[in-house]
């Protein structure tokens, strides 16, 4: 049960649903046979992206996984004692039904408190730069995940779990066929990863006009775009600085003193947002509504910071006023060690978005009681903050 029962719709913007096995490759051509599959090192089960093993996920199978909320605290305090990660994760659980089946996840859900909750993957923030060599393959492999989620979770349960189907845009023209394919069945949020996008000739902004037929269709279908963090390539920065070769992205295992300082600046999220209002993409669509999910919000005020000086010095470089194309498109998901009250009087109560993270050992055991951290906003805030947001972005009544 929950620590409370809330009186207002509570809408959570950051859930995660574990893949399966067959979920890249239930669906994938059979000219891909091979391209993602599993295997055995040491006795422990890999999965493997065309033939090289990925640490990224430490036990990719989820058939034992992290508490919810197991980081919490370490979060909140920090780690004053040194305990190891695995001290700090503490006793692994079995998966849970709700972990892999809307029903079962619902019965969590009322569990919980929560009355929708956006349903992003797991794993499969491990493809797209994985594969950012082969834009062909990449399209194949989103679109077979994106089928198996049809599949198991559908792209709208119940008006209550919306999974997030996740668009490419390697190759444009795929990038809208996904598009139309997810709208058409009932999609009512995407994942874009926030990162350059490798093509045929190369990395580069997805905010870039050549795009736009793409932002044209998101904006016509009135779609909330996710960016949620990912391995957006940026390991290759960490790995030049500390000599590294060819070293992968492990968002679960301790890091390096320099790698933990590097994080923190959140430089994928930061580049990415940037880039959405500097080449103009939000003002040639003013309606697009952009959510970094899962990023943190302490990037924020440094980046407004910066939209502001650079609007002063250079006034004929933008469209219109950064800040407030901020302002307008781009919805913030804080975290619960964070200052979201703060957030919300920087961007506005309407522009904030509550999200627990769960089941994720970095989240909240409890989703509800990040109630307690918006103390000293008006109820009308809070209530915007806790669901109403979100379930407008989603258009549900």
């Amino acid at each position: 049960m929950p620590s409370r029962s809330l009186d207002y719709p509570v809408f959570d913007a950051d859930n995660h649903l574990y893949e399966t096995t067959d979920s890249f490759t239930r669906h994938l051509p059979r000219e891909y046979d091979g391209l993602i599959k599993y295997v055995e090192v040491a006795g422990r089960t890999k999965i493997a992206v065309r033939n090289v093993i990925s640490d990224y996920i430490p036990n990719p199978t989820f058939e034992v996984v992290a508490a919810p909320g197991a980081q919490e605290e370490y979060f909140r305090t920090g780690n004053k004692e040194g305990k190891s990660y695995r001290e700090i994760l503490g006793k692994p659980i079995r998966s849970l039904p709700g972990f892999r089946d809307p029903a079962e996840r619902i019965k969590i859900m009322d569990g919980l408190g929560l009355d929708g909750a956006l349903m992003w993957p797991t794993l499969a923030s491990l493809l797209e730069e994985r594969l950012g060599d082969d834009p062909v393959a990449t399209h194949a492999v989103i679109h077979a995940l994106n089928r198996w989620m049809h599949d198991d979770w559908t792209f709208n349960y119940e008006n209550r779990i919306f999974p997030t189907p996740v668009i490419n845009l390697g190759i444009v023209e795929e990038g809208i066929r996904e598009l139309e394919y997810v709208v058409e069945r009932g999609a009512r949020v995407i994942l874009i990863r926030p990162a350059p996008v490798p093509g045929l000739f190369g990395k580069r902004s997805f905010a870039l006009p050549e795009f736009d037929p793409f932002w044209a269709k998101v904006a016509e279908a009135d779609i909330l775009v996710g960016l949620h963090a990912s391995d957006s390539g940026y390991e290759r920065y960490t790995n030049e600085w500390e000599g590294v070769r060819d070293g992968e992205m492990l968002p679960f295992k301790g890091a390096s003193a320099f790698a933990q300082i590097i994080r923190h600046f959140s430089r994928p999220i930061v580049d990415t947002v940037t880039s959405l209002i500097a080449h103009g993409v939000c003002s040639r669509f003013p309606t697009l509504k952009f959510a970094p999910v899962e990023n943190g919000s302490g990037w924020v005020r440094p980046v407004l910071e910066a939209l502001e000086h650079a609007y002063s010095f250079a006034p004929h470089s933008f469209d219109e006023d950064p800040i407030q194309v901020f302002k307008r498109n781009i919805y913030v998901h804080p975290f619960h060690e964070e200052d979201p009250v703060g957030l919300c009087r920087l961007i506005g109560a309407d522009r904030v978005l509550f999200g627990s993270d769960w089941p994720h050992p970095e989240g909240l055991a409890d989703p509800i009681t990040f109630v307690d951290d918006l103390k000293g906003l008006p109820d009308d805030d809070i209530r915007k903050v806790m669901g109403g947001n979100l379930a407008a972005l989603l258009h549900v009544a």
